[in-house]
């Protein structure tokens, strides 16, 4: 039994960073009444977890390989450990904000060393195990995070999705002192801090123009103008430098960019549009947290349950056929849901909810090994890193462009200001009102998401055409030929 307290410790920390993803969605009402927060506050506490995590997590790579895995995992532990108790005890929604950075800060630093830390405690058929059940609770965390967040939320508060953290952290920091060996990289690679600098740069300049919008202000266009600036820079950089974070080269084989693509598209097309159906299940439904938390279960749920299936099976289609289909289902559950109208009631979404989780569960465990088998062996690692970063990236993306969609169809439905109360989770109080504004709100509620879902299935189809035209399952390797023997003639003499 002691052999496996090393990956309890793994898998804690584990499952705490990948389940405060989503454990933050069901309680963003609670939060806009609690902080007084706008729908672009709402905006950045899910996006900005995501976006830090995402462009540091190569980069914590790289140091834990240096100074050492176990180190880097543990300060990673205390850093999250802390920025839990300070997004707990927030008393306006800019420090909740920036403490949610802080969390995704210490989120990289875990998630950049957790196999590692395997590989180095595991051998044989025990790291089978070890990873296999790692992938198992990659999985539960999705599942669980919904449900975890409204439990919490409905009984205790939402500072209690943070708190609940602490715990944990203790835990697997006790069992990491004790039971996980140090590990390093004996010739580690350099940190491409120019290239981390530059990226991040850019992709938090593009969120932070969509979160913000008034794409005619001199502003916005600044901002964007700095992306675009510091991705050219990018660029530049990563093709100049002996030890990239991404070697561009990789990139000319079409397969590898179209599957980081689909990396970024996969969590923008599935999940990002949670947080918005979440508003109108508790706002316009009056459904408490756990209830609302409730609604997404089966989803993720049939997600983890078809992923541990594909993962058994001996013979399976491509990951190129697998991908592919997973995204088309995926599309088709969004689009299902446009079915959402003024008087419908939880139950319209849950069929099209179902799909996603489907499509989901086909999609992410072909995908990382798609990425990886189509680059050269040496740069498997750096591939499978590039499409963590890319997940990451597209889940704060996401949460930006449908905001913004979404947003603008409350805006066309019910008005500026009332969309600024609606998308801020105070539909309740105008609901309170009298029929008429009850109207308004659900008559709003309804344009605003079915314009979201359409959006966000038509990043799904086109990833999956995407995909299937550009994506190719890589060649077997070629048998050696044994030596073509003569021909004998009937006497036995060879011709």
């Amino acid at each position: 039994m002691r052999k496996w307290l090393p990956l309890v410790a793994i898998c804690a920390g584990t499952f705490m960073l990948l389940v405060d993803v989503t454990i933050v969605t069901v309680a963003l009402p609670d939060m806009a009444h609690g902080l007084d927060a706008s729908l672009s506050d709402l905006q950045w506490v899910l996006s900005l977890y995501a976006l830090v995590l995402a462009a540091l997590v190569m980069t914590s790579g790289s140091l834990a390989d240096r100074i050492g895995r176990r180190a880097v995992y543990l300060g990673g532990l205390v850093i999250f450990a802390v920025a839990s108790v300070i997004c707990g005890v927030a008393g306006n929604v800019g420090v909740l904000i920036a403490a949610r950075g802080l969390q995704g800060l210490a989120a990289a630093a875990m998630f950049a060393t957790t196999l590692a830390l395997i590989t180095s405690s595991y051998e044989g058929r025990d790291r089978g195990i070890a990873f296999g059940v790692w992938a198992a609770v990659n999985g539960a965390a999705s599942a669980a995070g919904p449900i975890i967040g409204g439990l919490l939320t409905s009984n205790f508060g939402w500072q209690w999705i943070f708190f609940v953290n602490l715990p944990v952290c203790a835990l697997a920091i006790a069992l990491t002192l004790t039971s996980v060996k140090e590990s390093r990289n004996p010739t580690p690679r350099r940190i491409d801090v120019p290239g981390m600098v530059t990226f991040t740069v850019a992709m938090a300049a593009l969120v932070y123009a969509l979160i913000t919008g008034g794409w005619t202000s001199g502003r916005t266009l600044g901002i964007v103008a700095l992306g675009v600036v510091a991705l050219i820079a990018f660029v530049v950089v990563e093709s100049k430098r002996r030890d990239p974070m991404l070697d561009l080269s990789l990139l000319r084989n079409t397969s590898f960019p179209t599957l980081l693509v689909t990396a970024a598209a996969l969590p923008a097309v599935a999940w990002a549009y949670w947080a918005y159906l979440t508003l109108w299940l508790q706002s316009s439904l009056g459904l408490s947290p756990i209830a609302a938390g409730a609604v997404f279960l089966p989803a993720s749920l049939t997600t983890f349950v078809v992923s541990i299936v594909l993962g058994r099976m001996e013979r399976k289609p491509s990951t190129r056929v697998l991908i592919g289909t997973g995204m088309l289902i995926i599309a088709v559950g969004v689009f299902a849901q446009t079915l959402l109208g003024p008087e419908s009631g939880r139950a319209v979404v849950l069929p099209g909810l179902f799909l996603v989780g489907l499509g989901a569960g086909l999609v992410l465990g072909p995908l990382s090994a798609a990425a990886m088998a189509a680059v050269p062996g040496p740069s498997a690692g750096m591939a499978g890193g590039a499409v963590n970063t890319f997940r990451q990236f597209g889940y704060a993306l996401g949460v930006a462009v449908l905001g913004a969609v979404f947003h603008g169809g409350l805006a066309d439905a019910a008005g500026t200001k009332l969309a600024g109360e609606m998308s801020a989770g105070q539909a309740g109080t105008l609901i309170a009102q009298g029929a008429d504004m009850a109207q308004v709100v659900h008559q709003a509620y309804a344009q605003a998401l079915d314009r979201t879902f359409m959006v966000a299935a038509a990043f799904g189809l086109v990833s999956a055409l995407a995909v299937f035209a550009f994506v190719r399952s890589p060649r077997p390797a070629p048998q050696p030929v044994a030596p073509e023997r003569p021909l004998a003639d009937a006497s036995g003499q060879k011709k």
